[in-house]
């Protein structure tokens, strides 16, 4: 499947992110071309909805959303994790069921693109062999990660039967303590349910270790990540989260975390999450409150400024989305917003994470359609501004290709290796 974009286009796009050299970019941007096409560009967190899975609407169209094939196509995205992702609920019976409900029809939404809808354009991967092999055959990739597991309830073989349906990773919690872990939203005051892991979450974390999930410590809060790095077997990941040494938000990684995570072999994927990357002034009391009238009107309930896991804008139909949009144009014309982050500030935090724990432990992802995106990078469309701000920065391809996929493939590798061996009776 052709992946290049026209040159200008490119030179273009390198402008847009505020580097406008022309004349002396125009190598640097034919250099970076090379590398992004040689590359598996993979990103570990993109959410979904169901409706976007169906005959009549479904990703092989220019969907009005970050990510679909014609987009990852204009800006080479290779490969993709898509999210079941369920936001938390009562810790009851019926919660619990609901819940796996919502998940199940995300696990089979996904299967349908890649069996009955695009399976001569994208495929499932199971295995980091899988990925690379469906990408050289020109195919792009999907994987399946599960955001909060929630949906488990109070069954742990349904880890496994997660596993089955294709998850290759799960975090125990998302924006609220779930039955497994505390979540991250508990600094805000001060109140924990587990301080920690729950004793189910860390049967949760041997289960995962058992089936070949990787373990993501995005979301959970400081205490139940230490405690699920030390006790996992294989190597962690952080699917969508940056370095709270560079913007100080309880969703980002603070040193103590990433030297463990080091440690454990594990790797950070940096999410380019305008919030995350780059702390803002407060806003107004008049533009809070403004942003909240639209917000509750239009039911978003998560975590971030454009609804956070799936519990915004990717929840909506296309004129809903439009109507909710045309709103917040209204609030911003009001009451205007800080500037964007930008891929610079995005890399900013790859850079950080590079010099602190070293330049095999560190990742990709855009938490799309979910509420990320950057100035830059706001869409699968843009993907190559990643790699043209790497390169621009001195990044060499072989770093690149670690950045873009080669640190995750070697964790899920590792991931699978230790399964095998426990479930062979070997670890």
């Amino acid at each position: 499947m052709p992946r290049a974009l026209p040159l200008l286009l490119a030179v273009f796009a390198a402008v847009a992110t505020g580097h406008a050299q022309p004349a002396a970019d125009a190598a640097l941007v034919a250099r970076a071309r090379a590398i992004h096409e040689r590359v598996i560009a993979l990103d570990t967190h993109n959410d979904i909805n169901p409706r976007d899975f169906t005959r009549e609407r479904n990703y092989t169209q220019r969907l009005d959303n970050q990510v679909n094939l014609p987009k990852m196509v204009e800006g080479g995205l290779d490969a993709s994790f898509f999210i079941v992702y369920v936001g938390q609920g009562p810790l009851t019976a019926e919660g619990y069921d609901r819940a796996y409900a919502q998940a199940i029809e995300k696990f089979d939404a996904i299967h349908r693109l890649t069996k009955e809808i695009a399976p001569d354009t994208i495929e499932l991967a199971l295995t980091a062999a899988d990925v690379r092999r469906i990408a050289a055959s020109g195919k792009k990739v999907a994987l399946i990660g599960v955001e909060n597991a929630y949906p488990v309830g109070t069954d742990l073989s349904r880890i496994k039967a997660f596993s089955d349906r294709g998850a290759r990773y799960m975090s125990l919690a998302h924006n609220g303590h779930s039955q497994f872990a505390d979540s991250n939203t508990g600094e805000r005051d001060g109140k924990w349910l587990h301080n920690g892991l729950s004793e189910s979450g860390r049967q949760a974390i041997i289960e995962m270790n058992r089936w070949g999930i990787m373990v993501d410590v995005s979301h959970p809060s400081k205490q139940a990540n230490l405690q699920a790095i030390e006790l996992s077997r294989a190597p962690v990941i952080a699917s969508h989260s940056a370095a709270r040494a560079v913007a100080d938000h309880s969703r980002n990684m603070d040193d103590e975390q990433l030297m463990a995570l080091q440690r454990n072999g594990g790797v950070i994927q940096t999410v380019a999450f305008d919030g995350y990357v780059k702390i803002k002034p407060p806003d107004s009391p008049e533009r809070a409150a403004a942003i909240a009238a639209v917000r509750k009107e239009f039911g978003m309930t998560g975590g971030g400024p454009g609804g956070g896991g799936g519990g915004g804008q990717a929840g909506m139909t296309d004129a809903r989305r439009a109507e909710f949009r045309a709103r917040m144009a209204e609030v911003d014309k009001k009451f205007p917003p800080p500037p964007m982050a930008t891929v610079s500030d995005f890399v900013d935090h790859i850079d950080y994470l590079v010099k602190k724990i070293g330049i095999d432990h560190v990742g990709i992802s855009s938490d799309f359609d979910g509420g990320g995106g950057v100035q830059g990078w706001n869409g699968s469309d843009e993907t190559f501004n990643v790699t043209l701000e790497l390169v621009r920065r001195g990044y060499s391809e072989e770093q690149i290709e670690k950045i873009w996929s080669g640190n995750l493939l070697r964790v899920m590798d590792e991931v699978q290796r230790i399964a095998a061996d426990i479930q062979a009776g070997r670890k």
